[in-house]
């Protein structure tokens, strides 16, 4: 943690590097991005069974302990998390990737600024069926205080979405949870939030459900996340 009068600044470097070390990649050729944007792990793949699992789930484990401060890590730790039982070689590859993205960018951090405004907002997101195993989505969200990012979450869905729709809407249900949980600390914290906390979705359909009133047949079965995301909505 580094502290200035512009704000605070926390970074994993030296564990970034460590990890490298450790891993013999401290040498190897960086590249821009962890894992490409189309690709979809799978259990059932050609590559043979990784001789030794305990090397891919330690492997896995400290990129978990590391996305504590590093956002652009997140979606490819989840997806790799996913194959700790019966890790591949092909799995193996696809982290030793992620470690050659960590030597580009040893020092991403996450800047705190003094000045950024007290308003909390959200962005929300889901992969629909991004899981070719189960077909289930994956819920993505970023919160900020102003320009500061404060917490973040990327997690498999408990249940198979039978629409794009319901999927974002899920995760707008998962969303609302967590911007609830930041109004609990601030005001046990005793901080004052009085403006409207801003939820972003890029679905239009998701969006007009939370604000219709009127439960069609295509929403019945997600009745529980559409009450709760409207009722916050009106708050």
């Amino acid at each position: 943690m580094a502290r200035s009068a512009k704000g605070i600044s926390l970074c994993q470097r030296k564990y970034a590097l460590d990890i490298l070390q450790d891993s013999g990649f401290l040498g190897c050729k960086p590249i821009a991005f962890p894992m490409e944007s189309t690709l979809k792990l799978s259990v059932n793949n050609s590559s043979p069974p990784l001789p030794d699992p305990a090397l891919y789930r330690r492997l896995v484990g400290r990129l978990l302990y590391l996305t504590i401060t590093r956002l652009d890590l997140s979606y490819s730790v989840q997806a790799l998390s996913q194959f700790m039982a019966k890790p591949s070689t092909k799995h193996f590859q696809d982290a030793e990737r992620v470690l050659r993205y960590i030597k580009a960018t040893t020092g991403q951090d996450i800047f705190l600024s003094a000045d950024s405004p007290l308003h909390l907002k959200a962005y929300s997101d889901s992969d629909w069926g991004g899981c070719i195993d189960t077909r289930r989505s994956v819920t993505g969200f970023t919160m900020f205080i102003g320009d500061s990012l404060i917490s973040w979450k990327l997690k498999k869905q408990p249940t198979i979405s039978r629409s794009s729709t319901e999927s974002e809407y899920r995760a707008l249900a998962s969303t609302t949870c967590e911007i609830q949980w930041l109004m609990y600390l601030l005001a046990n914290l005793h901080i004052p939030h009085p403006q409207a906390i801003l939820l972003y979705t890029d679905s239009k359909p998701a969006s007009e459900i939370a604000s219709n009133p009127v439960q069609h047949e295509r929403t019945k079965h997600i009745q529980l996340d559409c009450h709760l995301v409207r009722e916050k909505l009106q708050e």
